[in-house]
Parts: structure tokens; sequence; C-alpha cells
């Protein structure tokens, strides 16, 4: 690799922040247009989604939108290109060094000061997306009557958030740093089987032992919609052996169900808000504004039939096998590159220091940052066919009206926006809009009729 003086490092690094942060709000700012603009309902909509209710969607998408600019300028570009202009990383090393030797522990040993500089660091993350957060949950989802927590359940989430974050990430780094350290020139090898077994294990612990940390899951009551989702897995051979609904009403009125575990145990979870009257049967329980939004039993076996499709359709394990070899080659670059003096002066440290850890920041975050955002285009293009795909089988299986109604339904419920500026759509959804996925329900029974 070329030699590079340490400032020509750094400034590509903020210039990249600022060329990368600048993208995402030209593109931004086409959708805000479009929601300053597009005043009238859709055509293919007037039955389903009345003036009151389009005008609310357009106002709540044009907040996010406005936020997430706001966002995007004071801290993605603001703070952060600070940040790396005065050394922060530096900084908080040699603050871990200073802790480590406070308690009498060896400072020079480098996993124990990574481990304690992880801490450090996720304890400044926190405070500095706090306010961001408070804001969007207390005023922006608030405002638009989807926020349900309170003050108290808020603090107490964020507390098990941290709290589970550094029991799962300080060993995770402990394992990462002793990894490189002793796996010989192709530790990188290593490290990529390392993560590939973490990642199999997160996925099948995070629901079980985590999730319930922070929603209560109850199995779904016995009776008619029970039944239906077990006779539909069972006539797709999908190994179903447990059925929840989450509480999800007491974080958000938004909606949602999916599907997990590995192999032969898969479980489903639907949201209480995507039932209609969140599944209960007296009305007198809920408040008038949660009265009548959800599905029918028939739209939720709708959703499950598209949910269902992506299993069927190994949509889950191509996308595991892509994002292995994704990891794979990002590990291949960082063993040749991580050990580049001019990296870590660009951060701040004295020539010679050179963190493990930090070198895995600077290589993914930023050396890789031109593939990563080339890499999330293409699983973001990929994804729009996945879900085309999976509506096409919830089609076959019979669910056509169901799930056209039901997509309209949660799209309502959910202040969903319908009209999307081209380029704005193609690169941030991972889904089809609402009107691109009805056309596409539309040619599929127009090509069954002639068929």
């Amino acid at each position: 690799m070329t030699s590079l003086d340490a400032d020509t490092v750094l400034f590509s690094i903020l210039a990249l922040v600022i060329v990368e942060n600048a993208l995402e709000i030209f593109i931004a700012l086409r959708q805000v247009k479009v929601y300053r603009t597009a005043l009238k309902v859709p055509e293919e909509l007037t039955q389903h989604m009345g003036e009151e209710t389009f005008h609310k969607a357009r106002k709540y998408g044009l907040d996010q939108e406005k936020f997430g600019i706001f966002k995007a300028i004071v801290a993605d570009v603001g703070l952060l290109c600070l940040e790396l202009y005065i050394g922060l990383i530096a900084v908080i090393w040699k603050l871990s060094i200073q802790v480590v030797d406070k308690l009498n522990w060896d400072s020079s040993n480098e996993i124990i000061v990574s481990c304690v500089f992880v801490l450090i660091s996720n304890v400044l993350s926190t405070f500095k997306s706090l306010p961001f957060k408070i804001y969007k949950i207390f005023v922006l989802e608030e405002t638009h009557g989807f926020n349900k927590q309170t003050a108290g359940f808020f603090i107490w989430d964020q507390i098990k958030s941290f709290l589970v974050t550094q029991v799962l990430m300080i060993p995770i780094t402990a394992a990462i740093i002793f990894i490189v350290q002793r796996g010989g020139d192709n530790f990188f090898i290593w490290l990529w089987i390392f993560t590939g077994i973490i990642s199999l294990v997160l996925l099948t612990i995070y629901p079980i032992f985590i999730a319930p940390l922070f929603d209560k899951y109850t199995p779904l009551e016995k009776g008619p919609l029970r039944q239906s989702i077990e006779d539909l897995a069972a006539s797709l051979k999908f190994p179903l052996t447990k059925l929840f609904v989450v509480e999800g009403s007491k974080r958000s009125s938004h909606s949602n169900a999916y599907f997990y575990g590995l192999w032969n145990s898969k479980r489903i979870v639907l949201f209480d808000t995507l039932l209609l009257n969140k599944g209960k049967s007296d009305e007198s329980e809920l408040s008038d504004d949660e009265k009548g939004k959800g599905c029918t039993d028939e739209e939720v076996l709708a959703v499950l039939g598209h949910e269902l499709g992506h299993w069927k359709l190994g949509h889950v394990t191509k996308n595991i096998i892509i994002m292995q070899i994704h990891l794979f080659l990002m590990f291949l670059v960082f063993g040749n590159v991580f050990k580049y003096p001019p990296f870590y002066v660009a951060m701040g440290f004295q020539p010679g220091t050179r963190p493990i850890l930090v070198g895995l920041l600077i290589v993914f975050t930023y050396v890789l940052a031109p593939y990563n955002a080339l890499m999330n285009f293409a699983m973001t293009i990929l994804s729009r066919r996945f879900e085309y795909q999976a509506d096409e089988f919830a089609f076959q299986l019979g669910f056509a009206e169901q799930l056209g109604q039901a997509l309209i339904k949660l799209n309502v419920d959910n202040l969903g926006f319908p009209v999307y500026d081209w380029l704005y759509s193609t690169w941030n959804h991972s889904h089809p809009t609402l009107l691109q996925r009805m056309g596409r329900l539309q040619e599929l029974k127009a090509s069954k009729k002639l068929n």
C-alpha cells in the first residue's frame, strides 16, 4: 500500500463522511419536495384512503424526513467530523489506559484496554444519541399518535438495552483481539468463522432470551386464527413450534409480524397491533384511536403467507450466505491493511500505537465505506425482488384480495405516505412501495385470467 501522509488520510476520511451524507441529504430533500407538492390521494387509493388520513401521512412523513436531515447534519456530519478532527478515538484510548491503571490491572494487555475502551465509547455514544431518541419518540412520534411509551418505560428500556449491549459486546471484543493476536497471518479466516458462529448463536438466543427482556410475549390463544395459522404452516411443511403475540402496543402503535429460529424449530411472532382491535373482543379495553385498527384473521393469514414465502423460497438462507461472503471480504481487506501506520496517526495516535480494535473501526467504517454503500444498495435491490416474490407466493396460496387489503390497512394504520420520489425510493426502500405492490398484484390477477 502506497504510503500517505496522516493528514491526507484524515482529510480524505472527513471528505468521505461529508460527501456520503451530502448524497443522503440530497436524496432526502427530493422526498421532502414530494411531501410538500403531492397534495392529492393517488387514484388507486381513493376508495381506501381519505383526504384527512392522506394529509396526516404526508405531514408525518415530512416531519420524519426533516428530522432525519437535521440529525444527519448535526450528528453524522458536524459532531462526527469534529470528533475525527480532534482525535477523540485516541483520547478515549488514553483514558481507557488510565482507567485500567487506576484499577491496578495490566495496561499493557490490549484485550483489557480494548474492553474498557468499548465500555467508555458506548457510554459516550449513548449520551450523544439520547437527545435524538427523546425527540423522535416523545415529540415526533407523540405528535402523530404513535408513541405509547412513558418516561419511566423509556428510561428502563435504555438501561436494559445498554446493559445487554455491554454483556454481549465486551466478551466478543476480547475474543476478536485474541484471534487477531494469536491467529497468525491468516487470522482473518478464524475471525470470519468466529463471527459466523456468533451470528448464528445470536439469531438463536436473541428471540428466546433477549427480546423478552424488552417486550411481553404470550402464546396466541386457541381459536380460529391460531388454527388457521397452524394449518397454513402444516400445508407448507413449515416447522412451527410456537406462536406468540408480542405486546408491541406498549412501545408503539406500529405493527409487524415475523418468524425466527433455525432448522426445524421455527416460531412466529405477531404484534398485537397487527390484529384487529389488538385481538381483543371487548372494545371497552381500547382507546378511541385503537378501535377498528389492525387486520382481520384472513388478512393476518395473508401477511403470514407472505412471510412464509420468504422461508419457502429460501430468502433467509440466501441473505445469510451473502452476508457471510460480504464479511469474509471485509475481514480479508482488514487483514491486509489494518497495520498501515497513517490510519492511526490520522486518528490522533502517536506513531507506533496501533490498537487492533481501532484498526477494525477504521477499515470497516471508512476504508470500506464506498464498498459498503454499493453493497447496501445491492442488498436493497435484492430485498425488493424478494418482497415481490413473497407477494407472488402469497398470491398463489389464494390470498390475492386479502394481501392487497392487508397492505392497504397496514399502510393507512401506520400513516405510510403512498407517493415517493423515484430516486429516494430506489436508494432507501427495502420493500416496494404500496402502489408498486398493488400494481404487481393486479398484474398477477390479469396474468391468471389470461391463463
